[in-house]
């Protein structure tokens, strides 16, 4: 919990860590570490899990907890861990964010509650509930409305961050860039605001973005790191240059549904035993796979050397 005072530190590229299962379909807490380590080695400036690229409606809060608490002690106050804790039941958002409270995390990534569909009235109490909850923990809005069916309204983030003092940013999973425009200017720069859509996180660093928590980063961490730290830095073609290499890389991850392509990756260069995707998500198809090889094929220089770290290595 190193970071936990000072989330403003919690800076850069946020690995959103994929959860890697066994084939027949635990979840595999060495692979988990593996990851980690591999992460940080890579240059990732902050690991996260349970977002969706970690399968979490397809866990239990034990399993998730349990998770959580593996990845805490694999990252070792090294780099900031902000995971998700959320889900569609307050009771369960409660539990999984004080076992992640109780296992020293920096930061709480709380999805908008999906199915519902809420109003922007209902969310405000919805956040400020779980921040009242946990005073001591900087508590973070998960909003992908592709994935919830709800989109948290920049005048709702406003609201909360005047309002609630551990309230200290936002993932935006939107491609309305026009509402991170819209969630800065009525903030302001101390609202920590990181970009979940892979092409928009170079762009959201022009206004003022804290950086990016991107499913790239399960595949190619040190050059979503790098990007950041161009950036940083003032080397603006550097930046653009990976940006532009990293597009095969992000439209493989979609080829099906993520994460089952960067899982069949990870496989693949031995970083993970298995690319098992629990149900309802499949591995990838035939079809699939034909995409997926000939756009690995055309990111290859921006895919992360796994030398070290392959499942059997050590």
């Amino acid at each position: 919990m190193k970071f936990r005072r000072n989330p403003a530190s919690i800076r850069g590229s946020i690995a959103p860590l994929m959860t890697p299962f066994t084939a027949d379909g635990a979840v595999d807490h060495a692979g988990l570490t593996n990851l980690v380590n591999w992460q940080l080695a890579s240059g990732s400036h902050g690991i996260s899990i349970g977002g969706s690229t970690g399968e979490p409606s397809s866990q239990t809060i034990a399993e998730r907890a349990e998770a959580i608490r593996t990845v805490a002690a694999a990252v070792d106050d090294r780099v900031p861990f902000m995971p998700g804790t959320g889900s569609a039941k307050l009771d369960e958002t409660l539990e999984l964010t004080a076992a992640a409270r109780d296992a020293g995390v920096d930061a709480a990534l709380i999805i908008t509650p999906y199915y519902a569909r809420p109003t922007q009235e209902a969310l405000y109490r919805w956040y400020k509930t779980v921040a009242d909850e946990f005073p001591d923990l900087p508590i973070v809005a998960y909003n992908v409305p592709s994935r919830t069916a709800v989109d948290i309204a920049p005048e709702t983030v406003a609201r909360l961050f005047h309002d609630v003092e551990n309230f200290v940013g936002v993932k935006e999973t939107t491609k309305d860039f026009e509402h991170f425009s819209r969630v800065l200017h009525l903030c302001g720069p101390e609202l920590l605001v990181w970009s979940g859509i892979e092409l928009l996180c170079l762009p959201l660093m022009s206004l003022g973005g804290a950086g990016f928590v991107s499913a790239t980063a399960n595949i190619a961490p040190a050059a979503v790191a790098e990007m950041f730290e161009a950036w940083e830095s003032g080397d603006f073609d550097r930046a653009r240059e990976i940006h532009y290499g990293l597009h095969p890389l992000v439209d493989l991850l979609f080829v099906e549904t993520n994460p089952a392509p960067g899982k069949w990756v990870l496989e693949q260069r031995g970083l993970i035993a298995s690319g098992h995707v629990r149900s309802p998500l499949i591995e990838p198809t035939d079809a699939g796979l034909v995409k997926i090889k000939q756009l690995m094929g055309e990111g290859e220089q921006y895919l992360t050397s796994a030398e070290g770290f392959t499942v059997g290595s050590k």
